[in-house]
């Protein structure tokens, strides 16, 4: 498995400025870079912890899991369908999804945006990210969305081992993720040999504490 060295990690800081407009092409562009084995220039890696908040890294990772999954067409409900991105509860994301991701597309699939509060419509999504809120509720989501080609990506500790697919971990102030391979499998979703390559691999290890 191919960990981060520090020069390529991600950066992040909660705090925003007010008013700043931060769009997520430099994240989405070095994002790839990542993905193809590049360095990150020393600027980047100086400016992220002043620049980007944890959530527009999450953004920029969210729109680009997109790019190296391929999705069967059952994912979609007919081929005009959108590429859908959801999220599950509370939102966390504040405005940062809306303005980063606007008028994007995944394939030749408009990208569309929305906030769930039944998770019976996530169905309808390609990649739905599960609330913090939501976390108590994991099995029953992963019920739900039984023989469904949906991406589970969520940020609560141990939600990838519990049965999501993709889990986002903060290790020294950096955004890393772990990837599930038994979800993966259930999905029906194809990973890039190149996604697994940036992610800490952990299988099924039953349901979240407190469930």
């Amino acid at each position: 498995m191919k960990m981060l060295s520090g020069a390529q990690r991600y950066s992040l800081t909660d705090r925003r400025r007010p008013g700043s407009s931060r769009p997520a092409r430099r994240l989405i562009l070095l994002f790839a870079l990542l993905i193809s084995g590049s360095a990150y220039p020393p600027w980047f890696a100086r400016g992220q912890s002043h620049e980007a908040s944890g959530y527009e890294v999450k953004t920029a990772f969210l729109f680009n899991f997109a790019k190296f999954i391929d999705w069967p067409p059952s994912s979609f409900a007919n081929p005009q369908f959108p590429f859908t991105i959801c999220v599950l509860g509370l939102d966390p994301f504040g405005n940062v999804l809306d303005e980063a991701l606007q008028g994007k597309v995944i394939g030749d699939r408009p990208l569309a945006l929305r906030r769930l509060k039944d998770k019976a419509e996530a169905r309808r999504c390609q990649i739905v990210f599960v609330s913090s809120s939501e976390s108590a509720h994991l099995a029953e989501i992963l019920v739900s969305l039984q023989g469904a080609n949906v991406l589970l990506v969520g940020e609560t500790n141990g939600f990838a081992a519990s049965g999501g697919t993709i889990e986002f971990t903060l290790e020294e102030n950096h955004v890393r993720f772990s990837i599930n391979t038994d979800a993966v499998n259930r999905s029906g979703l194809r990973f890039s040999s190149k996604l697994l390559a940036l992610a800490k691999i952990v299988r099924d290890q039953g349901p979240l504490k407190g469930e």
